[in-house]
């Protein structure tokens, strides 16, 4: 900006006016200047390279402001992790779907999680049966976001509270 550009001349715009069209950069400076402006390069990359006369200041205060508002706008989701066992027994999965239940009326994910560990790793199959006996008792109150997958020791699966 202003001092720092170097190139010969520039396609110049005034921040809410007019365009100058293509003039040289000493000219812009100038033109800033009697306005009590800066001169911001905005698209150095094109022929002629475009510049905008306009108070950086108050630019820069309006994108803060911007990113700011966008932050607070934003939706944090929390993902829940509950994690089975294939030889898990019926009451204890009973106990993990009623947490998974409260976290979904929450509007929080779910994720389920089925460790093999040593042999169990010769049938992954018995995890998948596990996720889906599991699905079948909370399919009431989530969406399946993604099917169950076996990712390294782990068969996961993902639920989403419903709308």
């Amino acid at each position: 900006m202003n001092d720092d550009i170097r190139v010969p001349e520039v396609r110049c715009n005034v921040d809410g006016a007019e365009s100058l069209g293509i003039v040289s950069t000493d000219e812009a400076m100038e033109r800033a200047n009697e306005l009590g402006l800066d001169l911001v390069l905005i698209a150095p990359d094109a022929k002629p390279p475009v510049a905008k006369i306009m108070d950086y200041g108050k630019y820069r205060y309006q994108e803060e402001r911007k990113l700011k508002e966008q932050k607070k706008n934003q939706v944090k989701i929390d993902v829940k992790e509950i994690k089975l066992s294939v030889k898990i027994a019926e009451n204890d999965i009973n106990y993990k779907v009623k947490h998974a239940r409260e976290f979904l009326a929450e509007g929080k994910h779910v994720k389920f999680r089925v460790f093999l560990k040593g042999r169990e790793m010769a049938n992954p199959e018995s995890a998948k049966d596990v996720l889906l006996r599991v699905w079948a008792m909370i399919e009431d109150v989530g969406v399946m976001d993604k099917e169950p997958k076996f990712e390294g020791r782990y068969y996961n699966m993902y639920v989403l509270p419903q709308k």
